[in-house]
């Protein structure tokens, strides 16, 4: 199972560029490696000052300091701005890293794919976009899981039909044979009226377990709560066909920040790990992890 924070016991990895509201470290993707552990995280400003601006992609031996290995920025995508990248290992030895991209002067969001041999030349590889979206919905932050046989992904949709509505979330569940072409399977998760998460879901976490898959995912109740969701946990079972079905939230509470207001979000983990972008008390937002059983 995913452990949830206790914010006590954390360490931080990634400070935030500046002091302050809208300055953050996060949106985490961590992957192990042999005896390593890859992190891909995300570098933003506040919203006058350029949003998000780099993905970076970081090594580690202790799961704590870690050394850049490739930065990606937003300008190379002629996006207004990038949000959590998911990093990945085909069976091949092949290095994956999934961006999100926000279009210009849209709420419009699609998922740009950049493949490697070595992860430090994820930095100039060229990139497709694998998760256009469309019209009616943006498309961001997708989580994955190879199988050994096919892959899994489940990643954010906003609505579009309207500005004032283009915060609330739900994750939609897709399957694909190569972590390319991709066939949607349908709503995975999906907020609960009257709830924590009344207003929008989005899984960040996927570990297998007996029977299924457990999950971390961001909630937030309100749109005054966009940016600074908090963590709560998930199960989806195995199908009899090899992919999953949807999730049922807990009805713990969720995990949060001391320090208003209050978010704890883009929850990710490792064997041994958690890594998590957590509001400090500046209101700015920085990466941190803690050990797990």
């Amino acid at each position: 199972m995913l452990t949830l924070p206790s914010w006590d016991d954390a360490r931080v990895v990634v400070e935030p560029p500046a002091g302050g509201p809208g300055s953050w470290a996060g949106a985490p993707s961590a992957l192990r490696v042999g005896d390593e552990v890859y992190l891909a995280y995300r570098l933003r400003r506040p919203v006058d000052e350029g949003r998000g601006y780099a993905n970076v992609v970081a090594r580690s031996r202790d799961g704590v300091a870690f050394t850049t290995v490739a930065v990606v920025d937003r300008d190379r995508f002629g996006g207004a701005s990038l949000e959590r990248p998911a990093l990945a290992v085909t069976p091949e030895g092949r290095w994956r890293l999934y961006v999100s991209v926000a279009t210009p002067g849209t709420k419009h969001w699609r998922v740009d794919l950049l493949e490697a041999g070595d992860p430090g030349e994820l930095g100039e590889a060229p990139a497709r976009t694998v998760l256009p979206g469309d019209a009616t919905a943006g498309v961001k932050d997708p989580v994955l899981h190879f199988d050994g046989r096919r892959w899994h992904l489940w990643a954010s949709v906003h609505p579009l039909e309207s500005d004032e509505h283009a915060d609330r979330m739900s994750t939609w569940y897709a399957v694909s044979p190569d972590g390319v072409d991709w066939t949607w399977r349908g709503v995975a998760l999906a907020p609960r009226p009257g709830a924590w998460d009344a207003r929008g879901v989005r899984v960040s976490a996927v570990v297998p377990v007996d029977g299924g898959l457990a999950s971390a995912y961001d909630g937030r109740a309100t749109a005054a709560e966009n940016w600074e969701e908090r963590t709560g946990t998930a199960t989806a079972p195995l199908l009899a066909d090899g992919t999953f079905g949807p999730m049922t939230a807990s009805d713990a509470p969720p995990a949060q920040s001391p320090h208003a207001p209050h978010g704890l979000r883009y929850l990710t983990a490792v064997p041994g790990r958690i890594y998590y972008e957590g509001t400090r008390e500046d209101g700015a937002h920085e990466l941190r992890t803690e050990v797990t059983a």
